[in-house]
């Protein structure tokens, strides 16, 4: 059954970190959500598995209807978390939407079969584990953004020629082909996805955050 009533503001789900749930319920507005329930017979009709549409009911009744502030990167990622009807993928298996872009992109954003949140363009691309791992990387940025004292933006070859040997990889964002490094006093987030889903290195991005202390480094 579709809501009723909505709240703007959003009940941040079990399983994040206290810094994604604060930047949650501060930061995002929860929209009403569409009922995809009404379309479960007419999609299995047309060949959908109904696991795969209990899976996409499942995903919209957690994080449908949700609206973030912009992504520092995939031009600013879903505009509000959305599921709609499965599709195969060839050679990957089911997927389905996982929200709007904000702006015309040569991909999609999409939840794989291993619920992993990605982009979907010339070939399927995870960028983290779960839709959980995305939303902790948008609040890590947030909170990186806010507290550090200078941020760089590195391409291309000199992504890969970043001395991580004395960083960490942040556990939270579930980081596949995107990752998040933390060292003594600095951030760093590392955006693969566009130069491997779309074949094209140039698009390789990080951006480094300095100067943090303790409550920068980690902020809950």
């Amino acid at each position: 059954m579709a809501d009723q009533s909505v709240s703007p503001v959003p009940v941040t789900p079990g399983g994040l970190s206290r810094r994604a749930q604060q930047f949650i319920e501060t930061e995002g507005v929860r929209v009403r959500r569409q009922d995809i329930r009404r379309h479960r017979d007419a999609w299995i009709g047309h060949g959908v598995p109904a696991a795969e549409v209990e899976r996409a009911t499942a995903f919209q009744d957690r994080w449908g209807g949700l609206a973030l502030p912009a992504a520092p990167f995939y031009e600013g990622g879903p505009r509000i978390l959305d599921a709609d009807c499965p599709e195969e993928m060839p050679a990957v298996g089911w997927s389905f939407p996982a929200g709007d872009c904000r702006a015309s992109m040569a991909y999609s954003f999409a939840i794989g079969p291993d619920d992993a949140f990605g982009i979907d363009a010339y070939c399927w691309t995870p960028l983290h584990a779960s839709t959980g791992g995305w939303l902790e990387s948008l609040a890590l940025a947030a909170h990186a953004r806010r507290w550090a004292t200078t941020v760089t933006r590195v391409t291309w070859r000199a992504v890969d020629a970043l001395d991580l040997g004395e960083f960490e990889p942040v556990p939270e964002v579930q980081g596949v082909t995107d990752s998040w490094w933390r060292g003594k006093d600095s951030l760093i987030a590392v955006y693969r996805g566009e130069a491997v889903g779309l074949d094209a290195p140039q698009c390789l991005e990080a951006h480094i955050y300095g100067g943090l202390d303790e409550w920068g480094l980690y902020g809950g």
